[in-house]
Order: C-alpha cells, then sequence, then structure tokens
C-alpha cells in the first residue's frame, strides 16, 4: 500500500539504516568506525545552517544551478501524445547529475578532516565530478575504473588526468563498475583513518543512500517549482534512468507524495533477458547481500553475482538502490526497461528533433517516454530526468551512426 509522503520522506532522511527489510551496513570491522563517524556527521549536516548554505552555494557558483526545464515541443508534436519537457542535469560543471552529491561529500569529508578521496566510476561522470570538486577543494584523489569502461570512456579518463587524479584501470572480474567499487572498498580497508570512500550512487552501506539521495534531492525540488511555474501544475509522470539509483531518486524524492505524479524508473534491458545480456536488477534480480547492503543484485543459480552488459557504462552495475528496491515492493516507483537498440535509437531522435545530446544513460529513460508519450493524451506532462549529457559516450554513438568515420579516425586518417 502507498505510504504517505511524510511517511516517505521520515523514513528515507532519518533512517538509521534500514528501507523496508533493505539496506543496512555489512562491512568489514574496520571500516565500522568511518561509517559510523560519517553517519553521525550526515545526521549533523541536513539541519546545519552553515553547511547548508555553502554546499547551496557552491551549487550555484561551482555547478551552475538551477539547470533548466526545458520543453521539447517538435519531440512532442512527432509523438502525437503528452508533452515531454526534459530537465538538463547535462548543462552541470562536468556534465552530468553526479556532481550535486560529489559537492556534498568532499565538503562533508573536509568537516571530518580527511585529506585523501577515492571514488569508482563506470561512465566516468562521477568520477570526473569528484576530479573536479577535489581540485577546486584541494583534497588528493584516486578513482577505480573497471578496464572496459576505462577504454570505452577514455574522454572522462583525460578529464579526470587533467584535474590531477590519478586513475586506476581495475582488471578484475568482468572489468565494469562493480569490479571498481570492490577495488574502491578495498583501498578503503587499507588505509581507513586518512581516507573517505566517496560511493557515487545511492547505494552501498549506511548512510550512503540517504546521504546521496539528500544531495541529489535538489533536482526534484527545482523540477516541482519550475513545472509549477511553466505549466501551473505538477508533472502527470516523472522518468528517470536507473543504474545504481542517484539520478532517479533525485528527481523522485519531492514527488513521493504527490500519488497522482507516476514514478517510473528505467533499468538497462541490454540485448535481451538472459543472464548477463543486460542490467535489470529489480525486473529480473534477486535480492541479496553485497557490496555491504541488502537490495536486489543479479544473481547466478547459486546465488553468485552475475555478469551484466548495458551499451552505457553507467547503468551496468549489478545492484540497486535499497531506497528504490523498497518504493518498488511497497508500489510508490514502477519499472521498466530500455535496450541498447531503443536507447541509441532515442539518442539520435532527441538530437534531430530538439537539439539535445543526452548520454546514453539518460537516453534509456528517453526510450520509455516516447512510448509512454504516445499513450498518453496531449494535455498530460512528463518530464524526463536528463541525467547528464552525450559527449563522453562519442566512441560507442560513433561505432553505431558512423562506423567507417570511427575506422577512419582510428587509423589516423581524419
Amino acid at each position: 500500500m502507498i505510504l504517505t509522503q511524510t511517511q516517505y520522506r521520515r523514513q528515507i532522511l532519518d533512517s538509521t539504516g534500514f528501507f523496508g527489510s533493505y539496506g543496512g551496513c555489512f562491512v568489514p570491522e574496520v571500516l565500522l568506525p568511518n561509517l559510523q563517524e560519517m553517519a553521525l556527521a550526515f545526521d549533523a549536516i541536513k539541519s546545519d545552517a552553515a553547511f547548508l548554505a555553502e554546499y547551496t552555494q557552491t551549487l550555484q557558483q561551482f555547478s551552475g544551478r538551477p539547470t533548466p526545464l526545458t520543453p521539447l515541443p517538435r519531440l512532442s508534436a512527432a509523438l502525437g501524445g503528452a508533452r515531454l519537457f526534459l530537465k538538463n542535469e547535462g548543462l552541470n560543471h562536468t556534465g552530468a547529475h553526479k556532481i550535486n552529491h560529489c559537492i556534498g561529500q568532499v565538503l562533508l569529508a573536509k568537516r571530518l578532516g580527511k585529506t585523501r578521496i577515492i571514488a569508482e566510476t563506470g561512465a566516468g561522470q562521477h568520477g570526473y565530478a569528484t576530479a573536479a570538486v577535489c581540485a577546486r577543494l584541494g583534497l588528493d584523489c584516486t578513482v577505480y575504473m573497471g578496464l572496459k569502461d576505462y577504454e570505452r570512456q577514455r574522454p572522462n579518463v583525460y578529464w579526470m588526468e587533467l584535474l590531477g587524479a590519478r586513475v586506476i584501470a581495475v582488471e578484475a572480474g568482468e572489468q565494469t563498475l562493480n569490479d571498481a567499487v570492490i577495488a574502491a572498498f578495498k583501498d578503503w580497508v587499507a588505509h581507513p583513518e586518512e581516507t573517505y570512500y566517496l560511493l557515487g550512487s545511492a547505494v552501498g552501506p549506511h548512510p550512503y543512500p540517504a546521504m546521496n539521495t539528500f544531495f541529489q534531492k535538489i533536482v526534484g525540488e527545482e523540477i516541482r517549482s519550475q513545472c509549477l511555474e511553466l505549466n501551473g501544475r505538477l508533472p502527470d509522470a516523472c522518468v528517470a534512468c536507473v543504474g545504481g539509483g542517484s539520478n532517479a531518486l533525485g528527481m523522485f524524492f519531492d514527488f513521493l507524495d504527490a500519488e497522482q505524479v507516476r514514478l517510473i524508473g528505467v533499468e538497462a534491458g541490454g540485448r535481451g533477458t538472459s543472464p548477463g545480456t543486460h542490467a535489470a536488477k529489480v525486473l529480473h534480480g534477486l535480492p541479496g547481500i553485497f557490496e555491504g547492503y541488502h537490495s536486489y543484485f543479479l544473481q547466478d543459480g547459486d546465488g553468485n553475482i552475475a555478469a551484466t552488459h548495458s551499451v552505457s557504462a553507467g547503468l551496468d552495475y549489478c545492484g540497486v538502490s535499497p531506497i528504490l528496491a523498497w518504493l518498488a515492493d511497497v508500489g510508490r516507483v514502477e519499472f521498466a526497461t530500455a535496450g541498447d537498440a531503443e536507447a541509441l535509437d532515442a539518442v539520435q531522435t532527441l538530437a534531430r528533433t530538439e537539439g539535445i545530446i543526452p548520454a546514453l544513460e539518460s537516453a534509456h529513460a528517453f526510450a520509455h517516454a516516447f512510448k509512454l508519450a504516445a499513450e498518453m493524451p496531449p494535455d498530460a506532462i512528463i518530464v524526463v530526468n536528463a541525467s547528464g549529457r552525450g559527449e563522453k559516450d562519442l566512441f560507442i554513438t560513433m561505432q553505431h551512426f558512423q562506423p567507417e568515420s570511427l575506422r577512419r579516425y582510428a587509423a589516423g586518417l581524419l
């Protein structure tokens, strides 16, 4: 049964680590003091006027908030249904929503006296944002990245290194985001005193899920006020892609009270439904404990973590936020999938009709929103969280749309 907003907000932001049966803090004992210290600091800053003022000022002056809510009139007309809008988080400094929680967590790390930041990244946007904020505030930065992602997201690797970060390509396992998370945890276990692990989504042990939701909720707060200003009412549906869940929760949080607003998370459908061909955790995963928390994970028949696949590096992760797992179970958030081909087609459609090139992660949300819009009446309003922009995906999208040009570029002929 759907709860009221007051109940949802209280359970998320005042949580001691569990959301229904999901969440928790299942970590090596050596990390417990750091996480307990972090949880106490997070509880303190939620109502600390000075901290929140510095956080808000940094978002405005360094990242460039607020980001616009952009109508998509030509695309809406072409689809023949609901009116589409996008929340353009790609216009943040470093190109995605990730910088929202990076600013918050680095400010928290400085308050705790930490001198070294470590992070994991898949698509590179979290690592890029972490490196930028560390450079701005003068902290040492190391970023772990699966080798496959390191190779397919070279532009962001370059930006991270230019900003002074050390980027370590992880060659273990499937060489994707999950393996980068494991490598970062190993580093933290080895250097717990001086290190702050800046986890990049609303996943992991307490307090990360609630903390990153708190730092991302600015997205939904802006959407609410912007939609009221533009349309005089709230949207009928909010759609966001789901990897770990930070951009989805950032968008959804402020609408949890409004039962008339559908909240839809779109997972990576990849190439099919068989194991190893997708990254749809809520729709195809099973409850389990991994990387410090209890949630839905993709698993094989023996309960081991299964391989994942997505054309988008940022959605190629085996688990999902325990908050989203809970919201799915209680029926407040719906889940769908979009495949690789649908996401690539959505990139081209949005580019050619509205002049905006989304990240491949965000393109999954657009692919589903296009179908949803066509089924809804023309007075309906759908907002899609464009969680990042698409420059980072140049070599992936070029391989799909202009393979000969990419071959000539690689051969030095362009």
